[in-house]
C-alpha cells in the first residue's frame, strides 16, 4: 500500500539528508522546499522520488555540496551565473531572487545559468516570479541522453523543459512542460509502481515502442518534429548563449561529453513598469472565466487552466499528506539508516 507522508515530515527528512551528507542549511533548505513543492503539486517525477539519484550525483562527485559560483553582468538586465555544478534548485533559486530584483529596477531582465546540477521542477522558480508580479519565462537544457532526436536512431538529448508563469486572480497561471511525450522522471515512478506506461510515450534499447516503465530506455519527442526542434532551440538559448555547449559536446564525444550538467535562461519581465498590475490580474481572471465557460468537448468533465490541477493537488496535499509509493518509503528508509538520521515518519 502506498504510504501518507505530512508536507513538513518530510521537508525535514530531505532537508537533514543533505545536511548530513555536507550541505550547507541555506542550501538543504531549499532543496528539501523544492522538491516537497513538486510533491504537493502531483508533479512526483521531480518530487523526493529524486532524493536517491542526487546522493548518487554526490557520491560520484557530479554535484558539488560546496560551490562557489561566479556572477558577472554583461550588461544592466543580463545576469550570468558560472554554477559550479551548484545543486540545481539552490543556484536557480538565487538566480530567480536576482532576477526579480533586476527585472524591478530595469522594467525586465536575464538570467543565463551554466553548469549546474538537475534543476527540479521549472515551475518552482517562475512561480516564484509571478507571485512577484512578474512574468516569466524558463528554459532547461540537460545532457542526458533521454530523447531521441526525431527521425533519428537512439537517444541523444535531454528532454529541455519549458515553464510560463503570469501573475492571475488568485493563484498564477503556471505552465510547465517537457519536450518530451512523458518526463524521465515519470517513467522513473513508473518503475518504482509498476504502473504502464501510455502509448507513445517511450522507446526500448532498439527504438521500438513499449509501455513497460522497466523496458523503457528513452522517451519519445512531444509532437515528433516539434518536440525535437523545440529540444534544440532550448539548447540554442539555455546553452550556447551561455557558451556552454551539450548536445553537440556529448555527440561528437568532445570535452565532458554526456557527463551530468545542464544549463538554464530564465526571463523575467515587470508587468507593472508596462501596465497596471491589478489590471493585469483582472484580464487574467477575465480570460480564465471565459475559457471556463466554453461548451465542454465529449468526453470532457472540465475545462482546466494551466498549473490548476497541481494548485488543488497541492492544497489536498497539504491537508492530507503526501502519497508515496512503498518502494520509495522502502529506500528512503534505507538512506535513514545509512547516514544514521531520523527515520520519515508516515502518517498512514
Amino acid at each position: 500500500m502506498t504510504g501518507t507522508v505530512s508536507r513538513h515530515e518530510l521537508a525535514r527528512f530531505v532537508d537533514d539528508v543533505f545536511r548530513r551528507v555536507g550541505m550547507s542549511a541555506a542550501h538543504a533548505s531549499i532543496m528539501a522546499d523544492a522538491l516537497v513543492w513538486a510533491n504537493l503539486r502531483g508533479v512526483d517525477s521531480h518530487g523526493v522520488v529524486r532524493l536517491p539519484r542526487y546522493l548518487e550525483m554526490i557520491d560520484e562527485d557530479l554535484m558539488n555540496l560546496r560551490p562557489q559560483p561566479k556572477v558577472s553582468h554583461p550588461v544592466p538586465v543580463g545576469i550570468v551565473i558560472e554554477a559550479d555544478r551548484a545543486p540545481g534548485p539552490a543556484i536557480l533559486t538565487f538566480a530567480a531572487e536576482q532576477l526579480i530584483e533586476r527585472a524591478s529596477q530595469y522594467g525586465m531582465a536575464m538570467a543565463l545559468v551554466g553548469r549546474m546540477t538537475h534543476s527540479g521542477a521549472l515551475g518552482y522558480y517562475t512561480e516564484k516570479a509571478a507571485k512577484a508580479g512578474l512574468a516569466c519565462i524558463a528554459l532547461n537544457a540537460g545532457v542526458l541522453a533521454a530523447m531521441p532526436y526525431h527521425g533519428a536512431r537512439g537517444a541523444v538529448m535531454g528532454t529541455n523543459p519549458i515553464s510560463i508563469a503570469v501573475p492571475g486572480g488568485d493563484e498564477p497561471l503556471l505552465f510547465d512542460m517537457a519536450t518530451s511525450a512523458i518526463s524521465m522522471g515519470k517513467v522513473m515512478a513508473a518503475r518504482r509502481t509498476g504502473a504502464p506506461l501510455e502509448p507513445g510515450w517511450a522507446a526500448d534499447q532498439d527504438g521500438g515502442p513499449t509501455t513497460d516503465a522497466k523496458a523503457a530506455a528513452m522517451v519519445l519527442p512531444l509532437g515528433g518534429p516539434k518536440g525535437s526542434g523545440l529540444a534544440v532551440m532550448i539548447e540554442c538559448l539555455a546553452s550556447l548563449l551561455g557558451g556552454h555547449p551539450l548536445i553537440a559536446d556529448a555527440l561528437l564525444d568532445t570535452g565532458e561529453g554526456s557527463k551530468h550538467r545542464q544549463n538554464a535562461l530564465l526571463i523575467a519581465i515587470d508587468i507593472a513598469k508596462f501596465v497596471d498590475l491589478t489590471s493585469f490580474r483582472a484580464e487574467v481572471q477575465r480570460l480564465t472565466e471565459a475559457l471556463k465557460a466554453l461548451p465542454l468537448a465529449p468526453g470532457s468533465d472540465e475545462i482546466l487552466l494551466p498549473g490548476e490541477r497541481g494548485y488543488r493537488t497541492m492544497k489536498q496535499r497539504s491537508e492530507k499528506g503526501i502519497p508515496l509509493p512503498p518502494a520509495l518509503v522502502a529506500e528512503l528508509a534505507a538512506i535513514s539508516a545509512r547516514l544514521q538520521l531520523a527515520p520519515l515518519m508516515m502518517i498512514g
